[in-house]
């Protein structure tokens, strides 16, 4: 068995491709291997900021012949199934192919026949297949080339079993192909000239050799250790960032961290401020104290080694950081020096969409939205719900957020908190963007719910009305997101909001019940369960809806529950098949069967209980107690075994009795589905 080790050298690839591009080489080239017949036993992808490579272990050096059958269209299909059939297999008539029959008919069939041969000889061909299919976010032309590549491609190691592969990528124009070969580089300042590789564990010793660490995963620990241990020699903690530590080690290929120091001057600045200026435009990392405060120490990481040891490197850096927080600090001290309520006439400047008007009509709507929510939520004051979305936006129109707009939202807070206003309002104006992701805190405060409420039921609401709603994987406006911030809000502060009252759209409610069962599958809850509950339909209390899902649920989960759903099943494929004979029998059936008509003591007894299940679910339907509800159905069980055990339903010689014991059946049914609509529910 033989090795293929394969990496392109590139000009510096931006790090959020990098991850995403080692793993669709990985998965272009083993299905390019497939596709030929050619089998490996395992595959291994890395990248750096200079280069993608991948190690391809347990490949045959001789490819053997192989034979594929492929199913057609059945004998006597239209010519155009035809066609493709044989154009799909490679075949030019029907001569070609094969008819057999299946047992459920006759159809063609294809046997392709695949030559093996040299595995070196087919390899070229799979790497500038998968090369080429790439899927680059963004990609580059350069020189006279016409070839697309995400930076200039400098040149390709391709070695299988040790040997260069007879191959080359042609990059178009009057640019010469670039080679396979057996020839690299290392660090960029670190090492110097191009060295030979003859397998992947000679590859990865020399490139750690002239400084490259290959492994990303090894890169990050690099990173992680080095600042932490920097951190407890001064005294201070490396602030968590998952985010920022998988894009730092894709901007360095030898990590050094050095810590630096925030100029006094600056630490007055909120703290979301710094650390905002830190990660997003410097990639710094920041400290924290044993409180969790930030302290004056960052964590730079240098793709360089210096001879004073980072001394310089990191009072660059502080030089650099200084700039940048000094615009802060100025922006700071001069958005203080107004109100937020005196830039509320600015907003009339800012357009939120062409079709919905300015900012400043935004904030009109939803003020008026968060005085209705206000009155479903328990403790919201409505006087500080209106002034707190009154100024929810205002500090869109302030030098800070100019700068960063990151810190929406976050500024209003402290620009609020500065004017001495309620400390509910401030806080509401912080909290109305949240929750921004499934991870991000949800807002608990009664003042914060109703205007975080109140600003994302506009968004949906409005772009419902304007034709702007999500489509596949565009979502340009976040819908989806809004959708599942106001589910999280409500669900998690259990709010009884009947969302029905603020939708225009009835679809509106669909799309909520789609992000719903999303939700819930994600927790490991049941969809066709959500299912069952939505179709009851008018239904808009998402906390009334979950609780009455979730006692269902855990219903179905019992042995009672399987076996009623059986049962439940038997009652309705029966009703159903004779509505379809008859369309006029559900008028007919619907209501109480006749107790003078019920002959069998097995009839008797499930007309019996369902009376009795429907005193018990009425009240506990009406007391939202759906776990009683469910327990009501238990009873249920034992009779209807035994009913189909021993009761002929369709008896062709008494019309009246098939009619009442169809009304049984169907009793049971409109029963059942008064809780939830089970035949939704898979079995």
């Amino acid at each position: 068995m033989a090795e293929l080790l394969l990496e392109l050298l590139s000009e510096e690839i931006p790090a959020r491709m990098q991850t995403r591009a080692a793993d669709d080489l990985k998965r272009l080239v083993g299905d390019g291997m497939k596709a030929i017949g050619l089998s490996f036993t395992g595959a291994r992808a890395f990248a750096t900021p200079r280069r993608l490579a991948l190690v391809v272990e347990g490949l045959p050096v001789v490819r053997e012949d192989v034979s594929e059958e492929k199913r057609g269209p059945r004998v006597g299909a239209p010519d155009q199934a035809v066609q493709g059939f044989l154009k799909g297999a490679g075949l030019t008539s029907l001569d070609q192919a094969e008819k057999r029959d299946t047992g459920k008919g006759e159809f063609w069939f294809a046997v392709i026949n695949k030559k093996g041969g040299p595995t070196a000889e087919a390899l070229p061909g799979v790497i500038e297949a998968a090369m080429k299919a790439l899927p680059w976010p963004k990609s580059m032309k350069w020189g006279s080339g016409t070839m697309l590549w995400v930076r200039p491609l400098q040149s390709i190691v391709a070695l299988f079993d040790g040997k260069v592969l007879a191959g080359e990528i042609a990059l178009g124009g009057q640019m010469a192909p670039i080679k396979f070969g057996d020839t690299t580089r290392g660090h960029r300042f670190l090492s110097k000239g191009d060295f030979k590789v003859a397998s992947f564990a000679d590859y990865a010793a020399k490139l750690k050799a002239a400084h490259v660490v290959l492994d990303p995963a090894e890169r990050k620990k690099i990173i992680l250790d080095g600042a932490s241990s920097l951190c407890v020699g001064a005294q201070v903690a490396l602030k968590a960032d998952e985010g920022l530590l998988d894009e730092v080690a894709g901007l360095v290929e030898w990590p050094v961290p050095l810590l630096g120091t925030i100029d006094a001057k600056f630490m007055d600045v909120p703290p979301e401020v710094l650390i905002v200026s830190m990660k997003t435009h410097q990639r710094y990392f920041a400290t924290t104290k044993a409180d969790g405060t930030l302290t004056n120490r960052f964590v730079v990481v240098a793709n360089n080694v210096a001879r004073d040891g980072g001394k310089v490197i990191a009072e660059g850096n502080e030089r650099v950081l200084r700039a940048r927080l000094s615009d802060a600090k100025f922006f700071w001290d001069q958005d203080r020096k107004t109100t937020l309520e005196s830039r509320l006439p600015a907003l009339k400047g800012i357009v939120f969409h062409a079709k919905l008007g300015t900012q400043a009509e935004r904030v009109e709507r939803i003020a008026k939205l968060a005085g209705e929510i206000a009155a479903f939520v328990p403790g919201a004051d409505a006087g500080q719900v209106q002034q707190a979305a009154r100024l929810a936006k205002a500090d869109l129109v302030t030098g800070m957020v100019g700068e960063f707009p990151e810190l929406q939202g976050v500024m209003g807070r402290y620009y609020a908190l500065g004017e001495k206003l309620p400390a509910a309002v401030a806080d509401a104006i912080g909290d109305h963007y949240s929750p921004a992701g499934p991870n991000d805190r949800c807002p608990s405060a009664p003042v914060s719910i109703a205007v975080a409420l109140a600003d994302k039921l506009d968004a949906l609401t409005s772009f419902w009305a304007i034709g702007e709603k999500p489509t596949g994987s565009r979502d340009p406006f976040a819908l989806r997101r809004a959708a599942l911030g106001v589910i999280r809000i409500v669900v998690e502060n259990k709010i009884r909001l009947p969302l029905g009252k603020f939708f225009k759209a009835g679809d509106l409610m669909e799309f909520f019940a789609d992000r719903l069962k999303l939700q819930v599958r994600e927790k490991g809850g049941r969809h066709d369960v959500v299912d069952a509950v939505f179709a009851l339909g008018g239904e808009d209390d998402l906390v009334r809806l979950l609780a009455r899902v979730e006692a269902l649920q855990a219903f179905l989960g019992t042995e009672a529950g399987k076996n009623l759903l059986t049962g439940y099943g038997r009652a309705a494929n029966i009703v159903r098949a004779e509505e379809k004979k008859d369309k006029g029998l559900t008028a007919r059936i619907t209501g109480a069967p006749d107790a003078a008509l019920l002959e069998q003591a097995e009839e008797k007894a499930v007309a019996a209980v369902l009376t009795e299940v429907e005193g018990a679910l009425k009240p506990a339907l009406a007391a939202e107690d759906f776990t009683a509800a469910m327990a009501a159905f238990a009873g249920l069980r034992a009779p209807i075994d035994a009913f189909f055990d021993k009761v002929t339903v369709n008896v062709t010689d008494k019309p009246e009795l098939r009619l009442n014991r169809l009304k049984l059946l169907n009793q049971i049914r409109a029963t059942m589905d008064s809780v939830a609509d089970f035949s939704k529910i898979e079995g």
